[in-house]
């Protein structure tokens, strides 16, 4: 038996209609909800509504759209599958590292089985949690999933339902947590037939992508249960770890209790009653500390949000790319401010916004942030989806991913960043409107065709997203190989040392020079030092050590001050004092210090200093 329920208030009467059953019509409920049990409908019956005689359209709150957007939505029975993750507990935030990755490019196959048949290089990068980019049913057979129309059910070009359960499956067999990225600020332009069952839109507040979800207005009560809802169908008949929320900022709410706190309220209750951590992180670009401050303390109860400040800060230092939102960025203080504070932008004014932006994270720990050197939206967003790889050498990307890997923050790394995929990731589409497809190609080049010199890649074009898949047997050249090597040793490193993992972001100490372009971060008896210039130069520390790992064999650390005897034979101690490391051009080393160190560790005389503390 199935039961069938849907939400339609303004219809007088609304019918099931069945591909084998004709038309049966529904109960009217409260608030209006209406409902039918089918005693002969199962798992697979193909199934519509029609509102008060109209045609019929797929299920608002489909969990399977096996012919895609337009077509019938088929019954799931979730208690039917057959999983084998009883004994998965989970894990907090901060012990993450997280994996973003998009299911149609990750793997030859581009399918939830396909990126099973990957999770094996993923435990042995080290990483446990996998990020996956939006899996909703949109348009089409490719896409990056933000287009979503069926927000309740898995794509079926990636294998739907069932091959989601598998992939969330083997991932939690092999140590793997699984945070699902959703959409809530809007929906895609094709197969959206939301508008006709009830106020899911309201045209008080517009985002970049067009209408805005009714979440504060007249009927808004059944879209935030259609939201909350959603959320928790993920999280518990999908056994999803956490959420990763769109584009938060877009989420209009002006009512007493704003829809990401209702969220993480009901989010928390759940996990109470299923006994294991639940994620949500959200992208947020206001730099507002409310969005991931708890409940109790007046804020919306977010675990964690992405952290743009921080990947703005260090691509630009990497890069010196100075254009759009880079134009704020480009100093090595800024990254320095970034590695204790969070934000750079704190209520300093914004030359890109031409206004303050941002505000303190004040009380927020370390696991409240997010960060990464590149994720879908700081490669995909380019005109040509370049990689890091493609825009600076390979020295610069291994400062780059030692700068973020052993940050106090959660990292986040993107698809085949690990080895320096070639791979571009571009902006790919599969609308099957003619129409709606030549407006986004059009629009795409318009908006891109300075940036690219008139070059613009067409999302429609299967090339584009062709050439956005990984190239897996690039794990067998160089420098691919070396620099894989590196991020594996990173992150052992981050997850074997209590003051590498997510920590106080406060006790971060940090000392820089613009000119001669090094950065030394201090937390706890190591420091991360970068040299960043195209000459070997020497870096001075405010205390001696050994080099516990260099990007670039030779990496040398010298005394400069007098040896300090506390052992039983000479020189048996290192001196506590100054010291110097010689790194070569653009590379990296891990220095480990003989103590936790002390006030003012980061501090190097005649050189930049910054700490939150002062």
């Amino acid at each position: 038996m199935a039961v069938f329920e849907v939400w339609a208030p303004a219809a007088s009467h609304v019918e099931l209609v069945l591909d084998e059953g004709g038309r049966l019509p529904m109960k009217g409920g409260e608030h209006g909800y209406w409902s039918l049990d089918v005693p002969t409908a199962g798992p697979g019956t193909r199934y519509r509504y029609s509102l008060d005689g109209g045609p019929a359209r797929p299920d608002p709150r489909s969990q399977w759209q096996p012919e895609g957007v337009d077509g019938p939505s088929a019954v799931v029975e979730h208690s039917c599958f057959e999983w084998s993750d009883g004994g998965w507990a989970g894990f907090t935030l901060d012990r993450a590292v997280l994996y973003e990755c998009h299911v149609g490019t990750f793997s030859p196959e581009g399918t939830f089985a396909g990126a099973i048949g990957r999770l094996g290089h993923l435990v042995d990068l080290g990483v446990n949690a996998v990020e996956v980019m939006p899996v909703a049913e949109a348009s089409g057979e490719r896409g990056w999933g933000y287009d979503g129309a069926e927000l309740w059910a898995p794509h079926h070009a990636y294998g739907g339902p069932e091959g989601f359960k598998r992939f969330v499956d083997a991932c939690h067999g092999r140590g793997l947590a699984v945070v699902l990225d959703v959409v809530y600020n809007h929906l895609g332009p094709a197969g959206n037939y939301l508008p006709e069952y009830g106020p899911y839109f309201t045209d008080r507040y517009r985002t970049p992508w067009g209408t805005a979800v009714n979440m504060d207005g007249e009927g808004s009560y059944g879209v935030r249960d259609f939201i909350v809802g959603n959320a928790l169908t993920w999280l518990e008949d999908y056994h999803v770890d956490g959420l990763r929320l769109d584009a938060t900022h877009a989420i209009y709410d002006e009512g007493a209790l704003h829809i990401l706190e209702e969220l993480s309220a009901e989010v928390a209750r759940l996990s109470a009653r299923l006994g294991r951590p639940l994620w949500l992180i959200a992208e947020n670009d206001r730099n507002d500390p409310r969005v991931a401050r708890s409940r109790p303390e007046h804020g919306y109860g977010m675990d964690a949000t992405w952290d743009d400040d921080f990947h703005h800060a260090l691509h630009t230092v990497l890069t010196g790319e100075s254009s759009g939102y880079y134009a704020d960025f480009g100093a090595l203080g800024q990254l320095a401010k970034a590695m204790s504070d969070g934000y750079v932008y704190d209520g300093a004014f914004s030359r890109f916004r031409q206004r303050r932006h941002g505000r303190p994270a004040d009380g927020l720990p370390a696991s409240a942030f997010v960060v990464c050197l590149q994720n879908h939206d700081q490669v995909g967003n380019r005109a040509l989806g370049e990689r890091i790889a493609a825009l600076v050498e390979p020295g610069l990307l291994a400062v780059g991913a030692a700068l973020y890997l052993l940050s106090p923050y959660v990292p986040m790394l993107f698809q085949g960043e690990e080895w320096g995929a070639s791979a571009p990731f571009q902006y790919f589409t599969d609308h099957r409107d003619p129409e709606l497809g030549r407006a986004v190609s059009e629009g795409r080049r318009r908006e891109h065709a300075m940036a690219a010199g008139g070059e613009v890649p067409d999302p429609q074009d299967e090339a584009t997203f062709l050439r956005s898949k990984l190239d897996w047997d690039e794990l067998d050249g160089e420098p691919n190989r070396t620099l894989l090597d590196w991020y594996r040793r990173l992150i052992a490193l981050r997850k074997g040392e209590p003051d590498l993992g997510t920590g106080e972001r406060l006790a971060v100490r940090t000392a820089y020079d613009e000119v001669l372009r090094w950065l030394v971060v201090r937390r706890g008896r190591f420091s991360i030092v970068a040299n960043l210039a195209a000459v070997r130069q020497a870096v001075p520390l405010a205390e001696a050590g050994s080099v516990a790992l260099e990007w670039v064999p030779g990496t040398t650390v010298e005394v400069v001050a007098p040896r300090v005897n506390h052992g039983t034979e000479p020189g048996s101690e290192p001196a506590a004092g100054p010291a110097q490391v010689w790194l070569a051009p653009t590379s990296v080393a891990v220095v480990a210090h003989w103590s936790k160190g002390v006030e003012g560790a980061g501090k190097v005389a005649g050189h930049r200093a910054y700490s939150s503390a002062g």
